[in-house]
């Protein structure tokens, strides 16, 4: 199947969606605008039906189905976003949803699409592994596959966000977005470059799950051999043969972040924009905050999930922090006489930093005798406050070092 996604797919696919999904806010972002010299923009699809665009791409394809197959059911592989889709998409059409999750999803996705009414079948450690059991199980029982991004009426369902991107910000010179399968922004090329020949569209995938590098590279769809990444929403080892025509014809560019850019923008977008983003609804904000890509505003940036795990969330933002220079985790030794704690906490006080947990040891075989070891998690403001008081410390005569080095 090479035939590619046309607008007028588009289009009837936003007939369909009308009174189904909402028109997502587009917000603006100052943190953004800064960093890139000019307007930029956040498509909020994280405060979209169950929490993410993948409604859009489901419903469309789950709408159009015959009265027969509704009756057979619909079955799904997805490590959340497109799992609470298809079980949206399914009770508003009338029909039964089955849907396979790696075994490690989310909890908090896995319990939503069991609130949606579907079947839940927890299967392999990835959602590649889960889809081949998705597969079998439309074999054996006559259940439609719904593809998370690999079909036409996905991705002209998906492609519906960029004609309200091209509404809402008509001088619109730049669309990023993440990728995992490639449905998104294949949908968002059709559409934009159709009504947009100008707009850039760029592509943004994990850096340690990014199989369209290679995959553009090769002239074909390539495997990962191994992926694993934060970012679970587009952790996908291999694109799929439609999506990936598009990609190959339609995008621009496309560029990897790391999880430390991943974790920064989440934490960005927490503090500054007041948006709850999964990690991947925020590589594309990470891709410009990096720096990865060249831009020219006005950027709109897609949001395009915020059903992130409490969990997770916490230990991003600990990342977060920890990636902006602002939380330290260090072990300082120093002798073991009385009130040598008290003057250390004292001295990191004064330098205006919040302790945040402190482990004091002696039973380190690697210590001296009469010398005590004290890990450390402290708050700074920043980069340089980090620098200041570890440079601080160790001018007093304390050994510094960093968890990983201890």
């Amino acid at each position: 199947m090479t035939e590619l996604v046309g607008l007028a797919d588009v289009q009837a696919a936003r007939e369909l969606l009308a009174g189904v999904t909402r028109t997502t806010p587009l917000e603006p972002s100052r943190p953004l605008s800064a960093t890139l010299g000019g307007p930029a923009w956040l498509k909020c699809e994280n405060v979209q039906r169950a929490g993410s665009y993948k409604v859009r791409g489901a419903y469309v394809r789950i709408s159009r189905l015959s009265a027969e197959e509704r009756e057979r059911g619909v079955v799904a592989a997805s490590a959340g976003n497109h799992a609470q889709g298809v079980a949206l998409a399914a009770g508003l059409v009338g029909t039964h949803a089955t849907v396979f999750m790696p075994v490690n999803a989310p909890l908090p996705k896995v319990a939503a699409t069991k609130g949606y009414g579907a079947q839940i079948e927890l299967v392999g450690n990835t959602v590649d592994e889960s889809l081949v059991a998705a597969e079998t199980f439309a074999e054996r029982t006559g259940a439609v596959l719904i593809h998370p991004f690999d079909h036409p009426d996905v991705i002209a369902g998906q492609g519906t966000v960029a004609l309200e991107i091209l509404e809402q910000c008509p001088d619109v010179k730049t669309i990023v977005t993440g990728v995992g399968g490639g449905g998104l922004i294949s949908g968002i090329a059709v559409a934009a470059k159709a009504l947009r020949p100008d707009v850039r569209v760029i592509g943004v995938q994990a850096a340690t799950a990014a199989a369209f590098p290679p995959s553009l590279r090769a002239g074909e769809p390539v495997r990962l051999p191994s992926f694993s990444t934060i970012a679970d929403g587009i952790a996908v080892g291999r694109p799929g043969d439609l999506t990936f025509t598009h990609v190959r014809k339609l995008v621009d560019e496309m560029v990897t972040v790391s999880e430390e850019d991943i974790s920064r923008a989440l934490l960005m977008l927490l503090e500054r924009g007041k948006q709850v983003v999964e990690p991947a609804g925020a590589v594309g904000v990470a891709a410009l905050l990096a720096g990865v890509v060249e831009v020219e505003p006005p950027v709109v940036a897609v949001l395009s999930g915020g059903n992130i795990d409490p969990l997770l969330l916490l230990r991003v933002i600990e990342h977060g922090l920890a990636a902006a220079g602002r939380y330290l985790r260090v072990t300082v030794r120093c002798s073991d006489r009385p009130g040598q704690l008290a003057s250390l906490l004292s001295e990191i006080a004064e330098h205006r930093a919040n302790v945040v947990d402190v482990e004091h040891q002696r039973a380190n075989p690697r210590l001296r005798l009469g010398e005590v070891e004290v890990a450390l998690s402290v708050e700074t403001r920043g980069v340089e406050h980090s620098d200041t008081l570890i440079s601080a410390l160790r001018a007093s005569g304390y050994q510094v070092v960093f968890a990983a080095e201890a």
